[in-house]
């Protein structure tokens, strides 16, 4: 391994970590509250270890498949970890279990939350709570690529391990041109919301907040009532579809940026995405209609909100929607196991793979017709190889083992098997809000410190799409 580079990478990494944190500051200076003491001490204890780190030497810039996995999984674990320090200096999360806690599923864009109140924490404190979804959305190293041309040869390396997907393909030949192309789309996006936000009544700092925690899928609001306190349908329905636009493959947009919008229509993963929301939004509408609300618009509104939030893995509510129909909160549940598109800033099992699975059945039982017939399984026109097969069919596998085995291990909370289920579900697909003891009213504080450090473990895992994670547990990784 080229633990040279890989130290230098990660030390790079912290320093850009260390810039981030001025944003928070500021909004803290202006406020002239505490928090802003937090954020310059973590900003120095960032940079006394970043420094050394980033002029590590190394003997070439080589990065390898083993070099940019562990470049990846340790980068976020150390971005994690030195980004709980605000909440600990500040007072806001006294516990380095629980900000480790509420730092991971900021950075993943999971949106679970151990604080009961968090209308009391200070300004700067929520702004950078929220501004680590924005950064974990499209991937801190892919940020960081498209920022500083540091990395090198291996760029590539480091792009396909933190990529969501089963596919990483760059959009142009240059991986960091790639990257900046990607955050392009993502900041337009976002400059976008936030302007229509503004425009609806919120304030311009809560209309950042919310176009983090939306444009990133994750989810932290500044109210406890999550977007439902602002009681505004326009609100809704802003973030409702830039809920379901941060679920598309931001490579789509690059297309449309060049006119190419026949590729965009025809696209196999964006049509199954669109009518997975459309059917999800009608079943729900037609199911309440009547019953749970008092108008067809407030039932439809509902409905479109709560399940491009849950498909998407965004994990805000406006509404409680634990008390909805059995058959509502079933399609919600299983729409957790969906998530949005690869190349998308939502988690879960993903759009494509699901849509491979279901080419591979075609395939499988055309061929108890025709057995000597070669069927390939194709997508947007393209053969899908063997090796992606076999990598969607796997992480499949892998997905349902963890979840089982993580309902299992949450069980021993006694908190009913629902609950158990349904926690596990929204941490492993960095959803956020689930079920019973973790529902939209609800949140992770009840739990153990070791079951908050096992749901940290999902929302990383989940993140980097477990095998990133599981490659470290293989002896034979460790040998040169």
């Amino acid at each position: 391994m080229n633990y040279g580079v890989v130290i230098k990478v990660l030390g790079n990494l912290l320093l850009f970590k260390a810039i981030a944190f001025v944003l928070p500051l500021y909004i803290a200076i202006l406020d002239k509250s505490h928090d802003r003491l937090a954020f310059i001490y973590s900003i120095l204890i960032v940079l006394a270890v970043g420094i050394p780190m980033s002029r590590f030497p190394k003997k070439n810039n080589r990065i390898r498949a083993k070099d940019a996995l562990t470049i990846v999984t340790f980068g976020w674990i150390l971005v994690s970890v030195f980004g709980s320090i605000p909440f600990i200096l500040s007072g806001s999360i006294p516990s380095f279990i629980d900000a480790f806690f509420e730092t991971v599923s900021g950075l993943t864009t999971t949106g679970a939350t151990i604080i009961d109140d968090i209308e009391v924490l200070p300004r700067g404190i929520l702004f950078w709570r929220s501004f680590t979804h924005w950064l974990g959305g499209m991937g801190i190293l892919v940020l960081t690529l498209a920022i500083f041309p540091t990395i090198g040869v291996g760029g590539f390396q480091i792009f396909k391990a933190e990529s969501p997907g089963p596919i990483s393909d760059k959009l142009v030949p240059r991986v960091k041109d790639t990257a900046t192309i990607l955050y392009t789309a993502y900041l337009g996006i976002t400059i976008l919301q936030v302007v229509l936000l503004y425009f609806g009544g919120m304030s311009l700092y809560e209309s950042l907040i919310h176009t983090f925690g939306t444009v990133g899928t994750g989810g932290f609001s500044t109210r406890n009532a999550s977007v439902g306190a602002f009681n505004s349908s326009y609100i809704t329905y802003v973030i409702a579809i830039f809920m379901i636009a941060s679920g598309v493959n931001f490579g789509l947009y690059y297309e449309l940026y060049k006119g190419r919008w026949r590729k965009v229509v025809v696209n196999s993963e964006f049509k199954l995405y669109i009518a997975i929301v459309l059917i999800s939004i009608l079943l729900i509408t037609i199911n309440m209609s009547g019953s749970i609300y008092n108008s067809f618009s407030e039932t439809f509104e509902h409905s479109l909100f709560q399940v491009a939030s849950i498909t998407t893995t965004t994990g805000y509510t406006t509404a409680n929607y634990d008390e909805w129909t059995n058959f509502s909160k079933g399609i919600l549940f299983f729409l957790m196991f969906v998530g949005g598109s690869a190349g998308s800033t939502a988690g879960s099992i993903k759009v494509i793979r699901l849509l491979i699975l279901v080419k591979l059945v075609k395939r499988e039982t055309l061929k108890l017709l025709h057995p000597k017939a070669y069927i390939p399984v194709t997508l947007n026109d393209k053969m899908i190889t063997s090796d992606v097969i076999a990598s969607v069919i796997s992480f499949f596998f892998l997905y349902l083992v963890i979840f089982a085995v993580g309902t299992l291990v949450i069980s021993l909370e006694d908190i009913g098997l629902i609950s158990s289920m349904s926690a596990v579900a929204a941490t492993l697909g960095n959803i956020g809000p689930g079920f019973g003891f973790v529902g939209p009213t609800h949140t992770y504080s009840q739990f153990t410190g070791a079951s908050k450090m096992f749901f940290s473990l999902l929302m990383l895992f989940g993140r980097l799409e477990l095998f990133t994670m599981i490659i470290f547990l293989v002896p034979g990784f460790w040998k040169d």
